[in-house]
């Protein structure tokens, strides 16, 4: 029997991550996934400096920011007025390529087996893993990261507490330009009335497109999608008719792809030998933009802090495992990904009082900071006895502590 320290059962973002960083501190592991090379999948496509400060604490993410592209500068806009030109901090790069890219990290001394987990045995020192091709492995500890599957938790009598249904939808798809290109290098624009349901449409390049990324609340068996799948740009036309004073003409080539995100969480996890992680564990509303750093964030604590702790002393307990999903550190974010969720949801649909205040409130304050911004820019070069360099500097703390 094959023996390591830590099995890695699934190699999307999570698994490839951690086997990645684990492979970068020379943890003896081996990572099961069935594919040679991770296949097109519409999930996360961008990076924020937020999802990206995190990244970097794995020590494995400059060849994925290598392969995106980086934005520089972001507009935000509604009703068909441009709001705010704010730095940029987001990094295109499509689900796939941002996958075996991870891959591409992984070190020689981590080995990679093209199969599937389909049985874990565990118990409080050794657990025992059987793939699909019939062998069967010996690991101190197996990392579940195999998403969205639910098979291998319920063999092992984890159940999934479903938290909101259908609680939004993704629409994806390429935007071109009636012009040569458009006038942002990226744009956020905001949806005009409750009643459309939507929240955003980001635009943000990846490579030499313009990617698109549409937010709506919806149920899945509306018409509407439907409809925008046959007819994206006359659909996205009638959804966001002052979008165009932002843009320009447009159309919408090729395929759309539609997402839609049930919240969960997996309940019963605390048992010895076996940690999940990523969506294994709990999904994130991708409306809320939060579910690439919830997936670092896990990456991060399981591979820097808590293995390293696990394999200095004997055995692998339950009591071992309640330490990572207690980690104060990936605590704070899960519920930050939790709230935001249903945060952004009721700003965008609710219709209460308090909540039309505060879309108001959301409104004025980017008019504002966009205001202060363009003012900024137009006086930094008028200021003849302090250097650019120093104007530069100066106004960029303004701006972050604003």
């Amino acid at each position: 029997m094959r023996v390591t320290d830590i099995l890695i059962a699934g190699g999307g973002l999570a698994g490839s991550t951690t086997a990645a960083t684990l492979g970068r501190r020379g943890v003896a592991a081996v990572l099961v996934d069935p594919h040679v090379t991770y296949p097109p999948e519409f999930r996360a496509e961008k990076l924020d400096g937020t999802q990206v400060a995190i990244l970097r604490k794995t020590g494995v993410g400059d060849a994925v920011l290598r392969a995106a592209t980086y934005d520089g500068e972001s507009w935000i806009a509604r009703f068909g007025r441009l709001l705010e030109k704010r730095p940029g901090d987001q990094h295109g790069i499509l689900y796939d390529t941002m996958v075996n890219t991870m891959r591409g990290e992984i070190s020689a001394g981590v080995e990679v087996i093209h199969a599937k987990v389909t049985e874990i045995a565990t118990s409080a020192e050794r657990q025992t893993v059987t793939l699909s091709t019939g062998e069967q492995i010996s690991a101190r500890l197996v990392v579940v990261a195999n998403g969205l599957n639910v098979g291998l938790r319920h063999k092992l009598g984890m159940e999934r507490r479903d938290i909101s249904k259908t609680h939004s939808i993704m629409l994806g798809f390429d935007l071109v330009p009636a012009t040569p290109s458009f006038p942002f290098p990226a744009l956020t624009y905001y949806g005009e009335h409750p009643s459309d349901r939507t929240a955003y449409i980001t635009l943000f390049p990846v490579q030499q497109a313009m990617r698109a990324n549409l937010c709506v609340y919806r149920e899945l068996d509306d018409p509407w999608l439907k409809q925008f799948r046959d007819a994206p740009r006359e659909t996205l036309q009638a959804l966001m008719p002052n979008l165009a004073k932002i843009t320009g003409a447009y159309d919408v080539p090729g395929r759309v792809h539609i997402r839609p995100a049930d919240l969960y969480v997996t309940e019963g996890v605390e048992k010895p030998g076996v940690v999940l992680i990523g969506d294994a564990f709990s999904t994130s509303c991708p409306t809320a933009g939060t579910g690439t750093g919830k997936v670092f964030t896990d990456v991060e604590r399981l591979c820097n802090v808590h293995i390293p702790r696990w394999l200095g002393t004997p055995g692998m307990g339950a009591e071992k495992i309640a330490a990572f999903y207690a980690d104060p550190v990936r605590a704070a974010y899960h519920a930050h990904s939790a709230h935001k969720a249903f945060l952004v949801r009721s700003v965008t649909i609710d219709m209460a009082l308090p909540w039309r205040a505060r879309r108001l409130a959301a409104f004025l304050k980017r008019a504002g900071i966009g205001m202060l911004r363009e003012v900024g820019r137009r006086v930094k070069p008028s200021a003849p006895s302090v250097s650019a360099g120093a104007t530069q500097r100066a106004f960029a703390r303004t701006t972050t502590r604003r």
